[in-house]
């Protein structure tokens, strides 16, 4: 299933339903008195969160939602009955915006629900009118349309922590061993082509897709993917020492958070050197001693070996748990 993170949908709340001229019929009486009723609210609509960051996949051909309308007013002055709201599902980040009035919605708490339109009023019945003078009233009114926008639905993921990095630096296979993610590992890049989410102790992480220098405009996967890094509180930054250069590596993501957003490089960062099994313990005290020049929180991680993930997991729950209080 394709991952999908942004969506264009034209929505629209039910119209009311209308109301009616009917008069009440007994017996040896023909036109005993009205007795119209009024029309159906129709239905509102809302958004709501849930903990699903592929759901945005089950509207890809939809091209309209619409609430249902209000039922027509009866006879024996019975109203209609009101339309049923629609409720949309979206994924929890979501930011939902209003193209014709440019409001914006932003769902950030799972079943965090916001009503985004407002049906139309239903019209009213014969029976409404009736005064001293007009006792036969014949008027009616129809039902009032429902609110209806074309919006724009843009997923910022929110999670505790971002895997960031770039490609090929281990990340897929690092959120594999930290949680219970699947994400798709391969010996060659941007295997990963699409966010992950994982559940390490209740602190979730996110695998964001290996960025590129110039990926602040658009290079490779580019701001598609910046944008999910936006609401993490913690950034882990992975660098493999396969590269021949870990500190230009290092370098290149920084320069590239800082010219997308200043928020982004202001965010607490953790690095990770990855793939440490590859060079001995002298190149690997060369490169922390270097690196700690930039940023004093190291961490090691290689995931052939069980002992280093425990202890890369309580470190990380520590730092994470830090940042809740």
């Amino acid at each position: 299933m394709a991952f999908i993170d942004e969506i264009k949908i034209h929505i629209k709340a039910g119209n009311g339903g209308a109301g009616v001229v009917r008069w009440r019929h007994e017996k040896s009486i023909e036109m005993a008195g009205r007795a119209g009723g009024n029309g159906g609210k129709g239905g509102d609509v809302y958004i709501r969160a849930i903990r699903d960051i592929g759901i945005l996949f089950k509207y890809r051909n939809i091209k309209e939602l619409v609430s249902e309308i209000g039922q027509a007013g009866m006879k024996k002055s019975m109203h209609g009955k009101n339309g049923e709201d629609l409720v949309i599902d979206l994924p929890i980040g979501s930011i939902v915006e209003n193209l014709e009035t440019r409001e914006k919605f932003n769902l950030l708490k799972d079943g965090e629900t916001i009503k985004i339109l407002n049906g139309g009023k239903g019209g009213l019945g014969n029976e409404y009118f009736k005064t001293s003078t007009n006792r036969a009233p014949e008027q009616q009114t129809d039902g009032k349309r429902g609110e209806e926008a074309d919006f724009y639905i843009e997923l910022e993921l929110v999670a505790d922590a971002g895997l960031i990095g770039l490609p090929n630096a281990g990340k897929s296979s690092l959120i594999n061993e930290l949680t219970n993610s699947k994400s798709k590992i391969g010996a060659y890049q941007f295997t990963t082509l699409e966010p992950a989410l994982g559940d390490m102790y209740g602190f979730i992480i996110a695998d964001i897709p290996g960025l590129i220098e110039g990926a602040s405009e658009g290079k490779g996967l580019g701001h598609k993917f910046l944008r999910h890094i936006k609401r993490t509180k913690v950034l882990l930054h992975c660098l493999s020492l396969e590269n021949e250069d870990c500190v230009k590596a290092y370098k290149i993501i920084r320069n590239e958070l800082k010219d997308y957003s200043e928020g982004l490089s202001d965010k607490k960062e953790v690095i990770i050197l990855t793939k440490t099994d590859l060079v001995d313990e002298k190149k690997l005290a060369s490169v922390k001693k270097k690196l700690e020049k930039l940023n004093k929180n190291i961490l090691t991680a290689t995931v052939y070996d069980n002992e280093s993930i425990k202890s890369l997991k309580d470190n990380l729950i520590k730092i994470l748990r830090e940042e809740e209080i």
